[in-house]
């Protein structure tokens, strides 16, 4: 007996020094993190201002390579308020990043958390997913969040973009989305219909996308309509003309710190200025009307298979192919 206690008491020693109980979880990790694939440090690197207008549906990947490469290869976080962490591997597998990790941002609460804010801060590349972007302008604006979005903007100057609602948040004005999404025949019928909600935005409004709102899933959903409808509000009270940039799915613009701009994908991309003068008729339950002569609205309409290397956004001179514009309610097309 006292043969057999003297073994066990070896081998229960043996075990408290090869089996150790498991370390408990650090406490200090970011419990908004859904994960983070690649290189586990931060890495610093020279990263380039640039911006991803990508227009939902299926991810294109030219446009992710592109975001790395302006990266410097550094670190990719993308952000979200619903979903989970399928961009990790997907964008680490495009190119030379460093990291990749997903943060699920889905309260006042997180969008404050000092750990959301510093993993935002080290990034070299930040895409905001599809989702519901009143969800992120309620949950993000006003927040630590926009704090490092706009320290990443202005002073680090990283590459930023987003799909599909991510997509929709980019612009100096944004579709809000707050009370549902409104079709074209509803805007155009009414441009005070109580589900069109446009307004300024300080969340991203970047330096690129002045005087711009954004829309996507644009000719598949038909959307030509409410986007002039958008532009007529805004008109009303803007001293500025106002720009559109508008995505069709599976399709993205690429645009590089000089206003440069690329169209990668399958579809086409869309750019609309004001032509002239406010609409005509634009009051709460009427119709719109903004005709101004058919020229109410300038639209350039492009895709990969064209040259745009002499076209610059800084100064939105482009090689306009058509006016577009609205007679009491009815969406109208002029060749240039």
């Amino acid at each position: 007996m006292i043969f057999l206690s003297l073994i066990a008491s070896v081998l229960l020693s043996y075990g408290s020094e090869e089996f150790t109980a498991p370390i408990p979880p650090n406490q200090d990790n970011n419990p908004f993190s859904l994960g983070r694939v690649g290189n586990q440090e931060d890495v610093q690197t020279s990263s380039e201002t640039g911006v991803i207008l990508m227009g939902g549906s299926t991810d294109v990947d030219q446009a992710f390579s592109w975001m790395i490469e302006k990266s410097g290869g550094g670190d990719i976080v993308v952000i979200r308020v619903s979903g989970a962490d399928a961009y990790n591997n997907y964008i680490l597998g495009l190119g030379n990043a460093n990291s990749v990790e997903t943060l699920k941002i889905t309260s006042l609460e997180a969008a404050n958390d000092i750990r959301v804010f510093e993993t935002l801060k080290n990034a070299e590349g930040v895409f905001i997913a599809g989702g519901d972007q009143s969800n992120y302008l309620k949950y993000w604006e006003g927040t630590k969040v926009e704090e490092a979005l706009q320290y990443l903007i202005h002073e680090k100057k990283i590459p930023i973009g987003g799909t599909s609602a991510g997509c929709a948040i980019m612009g100096e004005y944004v579709y809000t989305g707050e009370n549902g999404s409104v079709l074209s025949t509803e805007a155009l019928g009414n441009p005070f219909d109580t589900k069109l909600t446009v307004r300024e935005s300080s969340l991203i409004n970047h330096p690129l996308l002045q005087n711009v709102i954004t829309d996507q899933h644009f000719s598949q959903r038909n959307r030509e309509g409410r986007l002039i409808a958008f532009m007529a509000r805004i008109s009303a009270e803007s001293t500025f003309p106002i720009r559109a940039i508008a995505v069709d799915e599976k399709t993205a613009v690429l645009i590089d710190s000089n206003g440069g701009i690329q169209i990668v994908g399958q579809n086409n991309a869309y750019f609309l200025e004001q032509s002239g003068m406010a609409p005509e008729i634009l009051s709460q339950g009427v119709p719109l009307t903004w005709d101004l002569n058919e020229s109410a609205v300038k639209v350039f309409r492009a895709n990969a298979s064209i040259n745009l290397s002499n076209l610059n956004l800084m100064n939105w001179e482009f090689d306009w192919t058509n006016y577009w514009f609205v007679q009491q309610g009815e969406l109208g097309v002029r060749d240039f």
